[in-house]
């Protein structure tokens, strides 16, 4: 049972105080964290800058026990980490590419109840070792925070599908639990339209979740599309928005690894001070690079979309898209990187004229994605005919290539129910809907790529947030100031 004491108000303020230094919270984060406390779920949408990260930490650190924190980068956990043991809290981070002494230590002090506050990323959750430790009994677990949620609905169907078993965590750690435990579940995201949040609200079954939702719409963040004709011509428009932000901080992004060896070597070519980053380096390069960005030593990174998430840096000045992404939450999520300082800031995305003769490259990337999404789904398709109807997720993994995703795939489709984290039943009775959600998510930044209306609008109307007015127009993005 969860032997927890409720502070007062005056005694959670004392201690963010204390801890972060700061006088009061902003809204809604003291709601957030009284949510937190009492046990229950929550859904918690809030832009990038936010300050999503103090809300479940505090409670965290005001409770006994341990709170999980599942996070989808080694780079995003060790940060936080770093941050938290910089103000001498007990907090702890385990990933595959520990030292094994490291790991061993984490372990003796999560068995020993010595942690607060505890990172790991999906697929290490479901490690044998850990697993086997969380599920003592007289380990203590008062909450499991999913951070950056966003990623179970763009990642759980495709590379990273152990985003979708995280809905039995629960269910699996209260059976070895002693009676009366509370286990609340809480999602934070910068980004998530109607549709995402019914989808992680179903997979990580929340149980009449509290839900907080702030628009991401940011009054100093400038939004700017480039029609570009050639790869020529994209090269220029990097160069031509280099020299009218020279000196100040900011982040290309480009979509394959490739993209950023070659455009980071084009612009070391003529002295420009940066370097390619992508999940492709080894963690010590990775760490590396993110330093040099964090204090300045270099001003921009050529990066993919596996850096930024989650990086306290406020001074970002402006985001360069080199390629568009395919979905608009992954736009929200990099353009909201910029500007966390409240100051002025750009974000420009070059896109191919809507031809593509030219420039090839736009309509090239989108039919892969696509392409890619239709043959992981006929895989599925197969896979159901091939597998037991009741099993070990493990046996399937090992007997089939991609069988992890197959799997996830299946669950999203309602044909697969999870009957732990570790074992599934199919549910072949079950009609798949003849939806492609994927398809319909690319068309919906293609149609935010072509607007020609006011930008920040199109924004909030995709995420499910009404303007104050049908006439409302932001004023700072580039249709506005053009119209102007």
């Amino acid at each position: 049972m969860n032997h927890f004491n409720l502070p007062s108000w005056a005694e959670v303020c004392k201690e963010f105080q204390r801890i972060w230094g700061y006088d009061d919270f902003r809204f809604p984060q003291g709601e957030i964290v009284q949510s937190l406390l009492i046990g229950q779920d929550a859904l918690v949408i809030m832009p990038t800058g936010g300050g999503k990260s103090i809300c479940f930490q505090l409670p965290a650190l005001l409770k006994g026990g341990l709170t999980i924190v599942i996070s989808p980068l080694i780079a995003l956990m060790e940060n936080q980490v770093q941050e938290l043991r910089n103000l001498n809290l007990a907090a702890g981070v385990i990933h595959s590419q520990m030292p094994r002494e490291q790991r061993q230590r984490i372990l003796a002090a999560l068995t020993h109840n010595k942690l607060r506050l505890l990172y790991i990323s999906p697929e290490t959750l479901f490690n044998e070792t850990l697993w086997n430790v969380i599920s003592q009994p007289d380990v203590q677990i008062n909450g499991l925070i999913v951070d950056e949620a966003h990623c179970l609905v763009q990642w759980g169907e495709t590379f990273r599908p152990a985003y979708r078993r995280l809905g039995t965590v629960r269910r699996a750690l209260l059976k070895e639990k002693p009676p009366g435990t509370i286990i609340p579940i809480a999602a934070f995201t910068a980004t998530a339209d109607p549709t995402a949040q019914t989808v992680i609200t179903e997979v990580l079954e929340l149980q009449e979740p509290e839900c907080f939702l702030v628009n991401p719409y940011r009054d100093n963040l400038l939004l700017k599309t480039q029609t570009v004709c050639t790869p020529k011509r994209r090269q220029q428009e990097v160069l031509k928005f280099l020299k009218q932000h020279s000196g100040e901080t900011g982040l290309i992004y480009v979509r394959t690894r490739q993209d950023s060896e070659e455009l980071a070597t084009f612009l070391q070519e003529l002295d420009y001070q940066t370097l390619p980053y992508h999940a492709g380096l080894d963690s010590a390069e990775r760490r590396g690079i993110e330093q040099l960005w964090l204090n300045d030593r270099i001003k921009f990174v050529i990066c993919t979309s596996a850096f930024g998430m989650g990086v306290n840096k406020a001074n970002v000045r402006w985001v360069l898209h080199f390629q568009a992404p395919l979905l608009l939450s992954e736009y929200v999520q990099e353009v909201g990187r910029a500007g966390r300082d409240g100051q002025l800031a750009t974000a420009l995305t070059l896109v191919s004229e809507p031809t593509g003769l030219l420039d090839t490259g736009d309509r090239q990337r989108w039919r892969y994605f696509l392409n890619t999404a239709r043959s992981q789904s006929q895989k599925a398709e197969q896979l159901i005919h091939r597998i037991p109807p009741k099993g070990e997720i493990e046996d399937v993994v090992k007997s089939y290539p991609d069988g992890a995703i197959a799997l996830a795939i299946l669950h999203a489709r309602g044909q697969l129910t999870w009957l732990d984290p570790f074992r599934y039943q199919l549910n072949l009775s079950v009609k798949v809907p003849n939806t492609d959600h994927y398809r319909q998510g690319a068309e919906q930044m293609r149609q935010y790529l072509k607007s020609r209306g006011c930008r920040w609008r199109f924004i909030l109307l995709a995420f499910g947030f009404p303007p104050p007015n049908t006439s409302w127009r932001c004023g700072h993005c580039d249709r506005c100031r053009g119209k102007k």
